[in-house]
């Protein structure tokens, strides 16, 4: 490959620039009018503009991208994560235009988007699947008599999508009446489909996902585990490994059941495979993201790995760099995602960064989308850093991240720092007992 277009914005374009230039690779970013000034257009080689500030009127813009990627005599399409990484449609376009798609096949992406798909495909092939339906819900009749099977409290989901969206708790007939239309509408407002499905919520739970690669030669390898339990709204806030929950019997069982799923889809390049794992250790399937995860860097630290190389490798049809074996897990790492948000109520605070001053440690990789006296707009995800902090032990990982925490300087915007600052300081985050329910229990993000 000689040059890569990258669909897609701020830190993980950035991220996939850097790797590219590593491999002298040229690049293309796309970019809207919010993000112009931003520091992925000027870092890549060609930088097109796209459209609007809205990711309908720009980022969604998958005909436009598409010509852009034409026009410039692109080789490949980097979808990074969000956005069109699990568009199936804007993977088949891109193939049938002769460009490769940095990903995997249009069918797995399809079948993997689909999670009821998803969950049918896994039984299948023997992987255990979260208690709970199978089939989409016809009304909300209907779910009230599957969730009295299951058994309350029970997770209403939106069959397509992610990030939450649709996604609700429920603890009785009541809650279930309350949230399954508004449910089902969002999910068709943010998918294009209001196909719902029912789970089991497992109480206590442990986030569990398993980092996996595949060639197009048959080969497919995890990189062990990264334990995201760490969240708010159902979205992610923390993430490390390895997970200071699993055994090592434990954590080689969900490995193999994670290289399992991926042989049930013959997976090729970079997916996780993501478990729910009850507090006495059984775990059960929840889903397949088919793309580069936003928490990959975690699992670059700990295997000193780099996996947007071996996405390129795998789409040009080389082998897997290594094999199982040759994979090791080294040290610990954590990934904290530092938004543009008010750190009480989680929700997004955009404004203009005044000040942004990342205090000098080697032990802290910091990957951003933004620069002091950049804009945080409120038209994308108000993610503005995810600071990666790396030991050789979980203990020396937290001391360093309080270190961290303690210094840097952000202003003129609020920011979710005091709750990393109250988080590091709390016995049971410090003990590694926590779980999904962790912050929505506790006080820990108020100042």
């Amino acid at each position: 490959m000689k040059k890569i277009l990258i669909a897609n914005r701020g830190e993980i374009a950035l991220r996939i620039i850097q790797t590219c230039k590593e491999m002298n690779i040229e690049t293309v970013a796309v970019y809207s009018d919010a993000d112009k000034d931003l520091p992925f257009v000027k870092a890549a080689d060609e930088a097109i503009h796209i459209g609007e500030s809205p990711v309908a009127k720009s980022y969604l813009q998958s005909e436009v991208i598409l010509e852009a990627a034409i026009n410039h005599k692109v080789d490949a399409i980097h979808p990074g994560y969000g956005l069109l990484s699990e568009n199936d449609e804007f993977a088949k376009k891109i193939e049938q235009a002769g460009i490769t798609f940095i990903g995997p096949s249009p069918q797995t992406i399809e079948w993997m988007g689909d999670k009821i798909m998803a969950r049918k495909t896994m039984q299948q092939a023997g992987v255990p699947i979260v208690p709970g339906t199978i089939e989409p819900i016809g009304d909300v009749e209907e779910g009230i008599k599957l969730a009295e099977q299951i058994g309350y409290p029970v997770m209403l989901k939106a069959s397509s999508g992610g990030g939450g969206i649709g996604m609700v708790k429920c603890e009785n007939e009541e809650d279930l009446h309350k949230h399954f239309i508004s449910s089902q509408q969002r999910a068709k407002n943010y998918f294009g489909s209001g196909r719902m499905f029912i789970e089991k919520y497992i109480e206590n739970a442990r986030h569990i996902e398993v980092q996996i690669m595949g060639d197009t030669h048959g080969n497919i390898v995890h990189l062990f585990e990264r334990d995201c339990s760490i969240q708010r709204r159902n979205q992610k806030v923390v993430e490390e490994s390895p997970s200071p929950f699993l055994t090592e019997s434990l954590r080689s069982k969900i490995t193999s059941a994670a290289i399992e799923a991926a042989k049930a889809v013959n997976y090729v390049n970079a997916g996780t495979v993501e478990f729910v794992v009850s507090e006495n250790g059984d775990f059960y399937f929840l889903e397949m993201n088919t793309r580069l995860q936003v928490e990959h860097p975690v699992t670059e630290s700990i295997t000193g790995l780099d996996l947007v190389r071996w996405q390129i490798q795998i789409a040009q049809g080389e082998k897997l760099p290594l094999t199982q074996d040759e994979i090791i897990c080294k040290g610990h790492a954590i990934e904290f995602r530092l938004y543009a948000e008010d750190p009480v109520t989680f929700f997004p605070s955009p404004g203009k960064i005044e000040e942004l001053k990342w205090p000098k440690m080697d032990q802290v990789r910091i990957d951003s989308g933004y620069e002091e006296g950049n804009q945080v707009t409120p038209f994308y995800d108000p993610m503005i850093a995810k600071i990666i902090v790396s030991d050789s032990n979980r203990i020396g990982c937290l001391k360093n991240a309080k270190k961290f925490f303690g210094e840097i300087k952000i202003s003129g915007l609020k920011s979710n720092v005091p709750l990393f600052q109250n988080l590091l300081i709390e016995e049971e985050f410090l003990n590694g007992e926590y779980t999904t329910s962790f912050l929505s229990k506790r006080s820990v993000s108020k100042p």
